[in-house]
C-alpha cells in the first residue's frame, strides 16, 4: 500500500495498492465513520488479494475512490 505510486515504482515495489493520502492512508477523517469503514475494508481487501495474486511484473491494483 502506497501513497506515492511513482516513488514506489522507482524503488521497485512489485504490488502497488494506492492509498488515500499521506496523513490518512486508509481513511478520510472528514467523512462519516461508516464511509471510512467502507474505504478501509475495501483497500485492505485489495491489498490481501494483491498478496495472493501471482504476478510476473510490477502491477498496480485498482481501488474504488
Amino acid at each position: 500500500m502506497a501513497n506515492l505510486i511513482p516513488v514506489a515504482k522507482t524503488v521497485g515495489v512489485n504490488r502497488l495498492v494506492p492509498t488515500i493520502s499521506i496523513p490518512y492512508p486508509l481513511g478520510d477523517p472528514a467523512t462519516p465513520k461508516e464511509e471510512q469503514f467502507k474505504l478501509r475494508y475495501h483497500r485492505v481487501g485489495v491489498a490481501l488479494d494483491a498478496l495472493t495474486t501471482d504476478i510476473k511484473e510490477p502491477q498496480l491494483f485498482k481501488v474504488k475512490f
